[in-house]
């Protein structure tokens, strides 16, 4: 039976909830009015609804004690909405006005947080900044209380009668599986019919106007009646969408019957782009409770999920037929097992299925109803009534691991007085029913009714496989049977190809020596190897004199006869007879003739990490060689939670939005997948992984894709389509700590930045706090030895990781459920060094970023020389003569300015893992022309005047790096042409101010000619001439060699 998971139980009727928050006192503001006082007021915002207090005059104290309410309209997801308070100081009061009201403080909190009346009580709550440069102080004293009023009964009388008749579900006796369904361009449609929004819209019979969230930049709410059409649910601002998928295409769409009235939404810092965490069971546990779970549940970040498994293992003695199935009924799910195989030998009438089924259950309801669960045994061919077994709900067993499998036992099958009469009904069946969670091991391949009954939807834990470098050190050739006819004085151009699957490397022109008539190269090549080590190195030597290349023999090498090393050890060279066409393998082994004979050097090496990630975002870091692994420093658990507000993904049942989401996660080798939820844009799939960590500073990676091999064959293998994906730094987790947050998915299409919903998780880095291998992990080198010991090219490794990436992808293809080539790539940032405008803008506003303390501080410096302040300018000289007087405080001093920086930032350290930050990708701003020539191809595909256009804009944007790189090698050429003598009397200059100031430092003490130098450098602007320096002016004359260039 298909359940929509946005159905739920409606609220009762002539309802409605009222959040009231009391303003009663603040506490020691902040004078802000220019006078040493402030004019304080309070707005309120809550659920795009915003008022405000009267302003108090002069009082840094002041007192309000007013009620301001607010209409809760979701009541439901209450503990997922933001109250947002915020003091200010009211300009008109102030001393000579200013342009706006200044910000005195500020408080967020969520609505798990607010009490029911009669249970609420007066919070002080400190004030908090808004950015970090704000300055805060004081408290403020709230009562916050929420009840539940009844409305007005005319106008749910109303409502009522505008309510059209719910069609009744219908119970399907068979399974229905659709028809493959339409794929979307990753975006909800543009303009959609009202007509489908209103058939599955909710059927409430009291509810406020429809409020409908635009996705224009704009962000503005849409308001409007509800006069001809049954209403729905609103949906907060910037909150986690839960209104129905139908009414999420309506988000651009106009509402039907009178005007709108737009209302400002409120913003976050980042938009609906900021991570944040959520209030659930889990994340708002205290740690007392959390503690109590970890000893008793390792299953402590997901809920608990009570499933009703039911296993079918046999059955015996059953009425002739030909092929014998089961159907497993409950009140809320109809499934049908596969059809049965019989074993050879053994007689037809006891057929086998070996299937366990996984359905969703409720205890206490199905408890409280008398739920019961039917097992019937039909005939497919006939389709007749073979025999059944009833269960009452409420006497199956429950079963919580460890404890062992619960046991099948034989159930007589039962029918009708005149099935069993007429012998239609006989027989018994093996079976076993218990009450389980998603911790029991027959979950995962568990037929569960959720998902349909594919491969393509179960969970399940993958391994990468173990990569090795091959390197391959040609060394020399003889016995080549060259070519006779070469033109006089000419050298044959003999070169050695390489060849290991699809990889493939060629070594340089070989040095013949014309004595012996050999060739030598001494050149390296590498390769990766994939175990099992199936394949055969296959070397061919060529003549490339002519145009066309002559093969002059080839050597096949298995894998597995290579010698492994894990150190820099010597690995002796071996020779290897060279075969003609139509030789074997097998290194020269006869049955071809022979032509020749190569040196070689060959080894795995065992003591490389092979690297098949982004170096920035590599989870994993250990060699391949397990005897070089350290043992793990923690724990890394996950907990998949599920998603909210995703979009919808593919079309089907007649132009319907669906998503079958799936999550995957990738930490080191291990691969894992959650289930399919299918048709459901709010997916909640509660499964839990664990890792082992070897290096905290290590990235894991979660990403959504929407399941697409469901529907195709094997024929048609059509790629998983990406909703979007997030990482989170191991280093950047606190130790046995629990962080429940959403992360906004983000995918960048070539129309631009698009949110596709958000994914929930729960991680946690179990590790004892400053255990000393973990603190020993950061001093360590980041690669094993040999990185550094025999280090690897750039552009090598570049190559070496396609390559990985590409072998990881196939073999995690032949999986079942196979893991498709496009989510490796996206899970594994195959494509992070393409050629990208934007994120070449990006990296250059890193590199300000980074340099911006240097500039603050030079900023900081000029104030001081300038005198801006002169207070501070009179404390810099008192402690630059201190300085200068005791200089062994130097060192001292710097490092304890360090530590008074590092301890006042931990105030504004980060709360929780950062997501995806769209200002650091410069995504919000990106040119519609960048964005495609990003997702261009190589070669492009582009029309060739705008491939002329994009070059031309790169030639420009060439030539300001090459100014700013011929500015860089001037200065340092001229400081070279102070002692070169290119400029004959400025070197003269320089030599002669040199050796006074020699003779004045052996002179005068090191201590006075610091003060003067330091008093001159500090000196008042009034003593301070506007020219440069004549210094500056000498640097400035002196030659460099850009009147060399041609």
């Amino acid at each position: 039976m298909n359940t929509t998971p946005f159905q739920s139980d409606p609220p009762p009727s002539r309802m409605q909830r009222k959040l009231v928050v009391e303003v009663v006192e603040a506490r020691n503001l902040l004078p802000k009015d220019g006078q040493g006082s402030s004019s304080a007021y309070v707005v309120v915002d809550f659920d795009a609804q915003k008022k405000r207090t009267s302003t108090k005059f002069r009082d840094l104290n002041p007192i309000w004690n007013e009620m301001l309410d607010f209409a809760v309209n979701d009541p439901q997801n209450m503990d997922y909405d933001e109250l947002d308070i915020e003091v200010y100081n009211d300009k008109r009061f102030g001393n000579g006005g200013g342009r706006k009201n200044h910000f005195l403080g500020r408080v967020k909190i969520y609505g798990s947080q607010f009490s029911r009346r009669g249970d609420e009580g007066l919070v002080y709550f400190p004030l908090e900044k808004k950015s970090v440069f704000s300055w805060i102080r004081g408290e403020i004293g709230l009562k916050i209380y929420y009840y539940d009023e009844v409305a007005d009964e005319n106008i749910a009388s109303h409502q009522q009668q505008q309510q059209p008749p719910q069609p009744q579900p219908q119970e399907a006796d068979e399974q229905y599986i659709p028809p493959p369904p339409q794929q979307l361009q990753n975006l909800p449609p543009e303009k959609p019919s009202f007509e489908s929004a209103q058939s599955h819209s909710y059927q409430e019979p009291q509810q406020p106007p429809v409020v409908i969230v635009e996705e224009s930049p704009s962000q503005e709410v849409m308001q409007g009646p509800s006069d001809n059409h049954p209403p729905r649910p609103p949906s907060p601002p910037h909150e986690v969408h839960r209104y129905p998928p139908e009414v999420r295409k309506m988000q651009v769409g106009r509402p039907p019957g009178g005007d709108r009235i737009r209302v400002a939404a409120a913003k976050r810092p980042n938009g609906d782009f900021s991570p944040r965490v959520i209030n659930s069971k889990i994340g708002g546990a205290s740690e007392a409770t959390m503690e109590k779970k970890t000893t008793h549940n390792p299953y402590n970040l997901v809920e608990p999920m009570q499933y009703l498994f039911v296993r079918m293992v046999k059955a015996r003695g059953l009425p002739p037929n030909e092929s014998a199935y089961v159907k497993v009924r409950t009140s809320n799910h109809f499934v049908r097992s596969k059809p049965a195989v019989n074993r050879p030998g053994e007689p037809t009438d006891s057929p086998e299925w070996n299937q366990v089924f996984a359905l969703g259950h409720n205890r206490t309801d199905s408890a409280a109803s008398g739920a019961t669960l039917e097992i019937s045994a039909w005939d497919a061919s006939s389709e007749s009534f073979l025999g059944g077994v009833c269960f009452d709900l409420s006497e199956v067993p429950v079963r919580d691991p460890p404890d062992s499998p619960l046991a099948p036992q034989w159930y007589r099958l039962e029918g009708s007085a005149a099935d069993q009469n007429s012998g239609r009904v006989s027989g018994d069946i093996q079976l076993s029913v218990w009450i389980g969670t998603q911790v029991d091991e027959a979950f995962p391949e568990a037929w569960s009714s959720d998902a349909p009954h594919v491969a393509h939807t179960r969970s399940k834990v993958y391994q990468s496989p173990k990569l090795w470098y091959l390197r391959v050190t040609v060394l020399e050739a003889q016995d080549l049977h060259i070519a006779p006819n070469l033109p006089p004085l000419t050298a044959p151009e003999v070169r050695v190809k390489a060849q290991l699957g699809f990889q493939s490397a060629r070594t340089r022109r070989g040095s013949m020596n014309n004595h012996s008539g050999s060739f030598h190269w001494h050149e390296d090549m590498i390769f990766v190897a994939g175990e099992p080590l199936e394949d055969c190195l296959m070397l061919m030597v060529e003549d490339r004199t002519s145009k066309e290349p002559m093969v002059l023999g080839h050597a096949m090498i298995p894998v597995s006869s290579i010698e492994q090393r894990i150190d820099e050890r010597f690995v002796p060279s071996k020779w290897h007879a060279l075969e003609g066409e139509g030789g074997g393998g097998g290194g020269g082994g006869g049955g071809g003739p022979y032509c020749g004979r190569i040196s070689l050097r060959l080894c795995l090496e065992g003591g490389y990490h092979v690297l098949e990630e982004a170096a920035h975002v590599c989870s994993d870091f250990r060699p391949t060689a397990k005897q070089l692994w350290k043992p793990p420093i923690g724990v890394l658990e996950l907990g998949i939670l599920g998603a909210r507000g995703l979009l919808p993904m593919k079309a089907k049942n007649g132009g319907k939005g669906s998503t079958d989401a799936y999550c995957v996660a990738k930490y080191g080798k291990k691969w894992v997948r959650t289930r399919t939820i299918t048709d459901s844009f709010d997916p909640r799939w509660h499964e839990q992984y664990t890792w082992q960590v070897y290096d905290p500073c290590t990235v894991l990676t979660v990403g959504v894709f929407d399941n697409w091999r469901m529907f195709s064959d094997v024929s048609d293998d059509r790629p998983d389509t990406r909703i979007g994906k997030i990482r989170i730094r191991v280093s950047t987790l606190e130790s046995n700590k629990v962080y429940t947050n959403s992360y906004p998915l983000l995918v960048l299409l070539p129309s631009g930045l698009k949110k596709m919903g958000e994914v929930e998780v729960a991680v946690r880095f179990a590790c004892p706090s400053l255990l000393p291998d973990v603190c020993a992990a950061y001093g360590q080198p980041l690669l094993p030895r040999m990185h550094y010991i025999r280090p690897l090219g750039v552009a090598q490794q570049d190559a070496l990781r396609g390559a990985a990436t590409k072998m990881v992808a196939a073999w995690l293809a032949r999986a079942e459920p196979p893991l498709g080539p496009e989510v490796v790539r996206y899970m594994l940032d195959a494509d992070s060094h393409s050629w990208s405008m934007r994120k070449s803008k990006a990296n250059w506003y890193r590199i300000v970023g980074v340099l911006a303390w240097a500039v603050g501080l030079a900023k900081w410096l000029d104030n001081i020389r300038r005198w801006r302040n002169p207070v501070t300018t009179v404390l810099v000289h008192i402690l630059y003569l201190v300085l200068v007087w005791y200089p062994d405080l130097v060192v001292p001093t710097a490092f304890l300015y360090v530590v008074m920086i590092g301890v006042w930032y931990y105030r504004f350290r980060p709360k929780i893992p950062a997501g995806m930050d769209i200002r650091l990708s410069q995504a919000e701003t990106v040119d519609p022309d960048e964005l495609d020539e990003e997702f261009d191809t190589i070669p492009s595909s582009r029309r060739p005047e705008v491939i002329r256009a994009r070059y031309d804009r790169l030639r420009i944007l060439a030539v300001r790096v090459q100014t700013i790189l011929g500015d860089f090698a001037a200065q340092g050429e001229r400081i070279q042409a102070l002692v070169s003598w290119r400029d004959p009397r400025a070197t003269k200059l320089f030599i002669t101010i040199c050796l006074v100031i020699t003779i004045v430092l052996y002179v005068v003490p090191a201590k006075m000619v610091a003060v003067a130098l330091g008093f001159y450098y500090l000196r008042h602007p009034m003593f301070r001439d506007t020219m440069p320096t004549a210094s500056l002016s000498f640097f400035r004359r002196l030659p460099s060699l850009s009147d060399r260039l041609i």
